[in-house]
């Protein structure tokens, strides 16, 4: 059996990694799982897959965690530092699936133990690429990609051929074909509306602004080990071919399948193997047709963003995400419009450069540093409130 740990594992992709380990129980010994907030999904998790630690990171509820967990056996805590130390827990295969920047130390914990991570938080590499990498060097661990892109690119990326470019494909989310005065006004409920996959609040938004895939664009020049010209974007409406690497040869090699996040899941539960998953099995004939077509910049503006901040280099990247953190939250909230989003970063790029950062102290610094500069440009300028659903006032981004 092996041994497995979930940090998220309420989240979207948690769950689908749940869904999986419940209909595989003589393959996989789960330890751990780490959630947000979410007391009661947790314990039901913990409950049905018999863990030995349940851990949620809002020290407020550890009281209401115990009380719905009492004589199950399982140990419980809460808190920043209990989750780093639930990481921390020698295991064989461990999901990093915690959205946000705020899933870097609990990342870079799991490394250290030298297993398989299954890294599904974009974010981790797009602010510590290189420390990442450097770690993975010295423990031995191995990272894969759960995101749909890069594990299709993964799956058919052979090193020892010459790469021409690799192409990340994206579904163009709820507002493809929207004009900029139909975006202006677009409320959170629209946004968050994704037209093929189901996720959560923060990444649904990250993928109608095509943010998600500025930050896929950093996350694949770490992972893969290519410079910003050679990956390239192309919207596929119908999320059935995942991404894929031209050869120099002309060759495009290309990795197809139903858009369900399972899929990619169980190739690193499995991996280097394969399992069987749930997943409807693709069928070519009753979609018919596959249509493609290159991303506007101008409606879409957080592409050449996360381009601009990979050319920078150094601490861009980690500065860039902070502040779409901060921006998305906000228009979630209701604070700022849409469009605005896309200001709010620009402003903090602009202002705060790529200041030297090589360890993680120094990084979470700089990354502090652009949440408040991100907070300030919001809180200090004449943003027009945008007509919201009520219900995402106090709704927060994460479950």
């Amino acid at each position: 059996m092996r041994s497995v740990t979930v940090l998220g594992s309420t989240g979207s992709v948690g769950q689908s990694t749940v869904d999986l380990l419940k209909r595989n129980p003589e393959a996989f010994d789960v330890r751990v799982l780490t959630a947000n907030r979410n007391v009661e999904l947790l314990a039901e998790q913990a409950r049905d897959l018999k863990v030995e630690t349940a851990v949620v990171a809002d020290e407020a509820r550890y009281d209401e965690l115990k009380s719905v967990l009492a004589g199950s056996g399982i140990e419980v805590a809460a808190g920043r530092q209990a989750l780093v130390e639930a990481a921390a827990i020698p295991v064989e295969w461990t999901m990093a699936a915690i959205v946000g920047a705020r899933g870097l130390e609990p990342t870079l914990a799991a490394i250290d133990n030298g297993g398989i991570i299954a890294v599904a938080n974009k974010e981790c590499l797009v602010c510590a690429g290189e420390l990442i990498t450097a770690r993975l060097g010295r423990t031995g661990a191995t990272l894969l990609p759960v995101d749909s892109e890069h594990n299709a690119i993964f799956q058919v990326f052979q090193r020892d051929h010459t790469v021409r470019r690799i192409v990340l494909t994206a579904s163009g989310g709820p507002f493809r074909a929207a004009d900029r005065s139909v975006m202006a006004a677009a409320t959170p409920a629209q946004a968050v509306a994704h037209p093929v996959w189901s996720m959560g609040a923060k990444i649904s938004v990250d993928s109608a602004t095509m943010m998600n895939k500025g930050l896929e664009i950093i996350e694949a020049s770490y992972l893969f080990g290519l410079s910003e010209d050679a990956i390239d974007v192309l919207v596929h409406p119908q999320s059935v071919i995942h991404s894929m690497v031209e050869y120099a040869d002309g060759s495009v090699l290309a990795q197809l399948g139903t858009p369900d996040m399972r899929i990619p899941i169980a190739y690193t539960l499995a991996w280097p193997k394969r399992m069987a998953t749930p997943a409807e099995t693709l069928d070519l004939a009753a979609i018919a047709s596959l249509t493609f077509e290159a991303p506007d910049a101008i409606r879409f503006p957080c592409l050449d963003l996360a381009r601009s901040a990979l050319r920078t280099g150094g601490t861009a990247p980690a500065i860039l995400n902070a502040a779409n953190e901060v921006a998305v939250e906000a228009f979630l909230r209701g604070r700022i419009g849409f469009l605005d989003i896309a200001a709010v970063n620009d402003n903090v790029q602009s202002a705060l450069g790529a200041p030297s950062a090589t360890d993680l102290v120094g990084i979470l610094a700089i990354d502090a540093e652009a949440r408040r500069h991100a907070e300030a440009t919001i809180s200090g300028r004449s943003w027009r409130v945008r007509e919201t659903d009520h219900k995402w006032a106090n709704s927060p981004v994460e479950g």
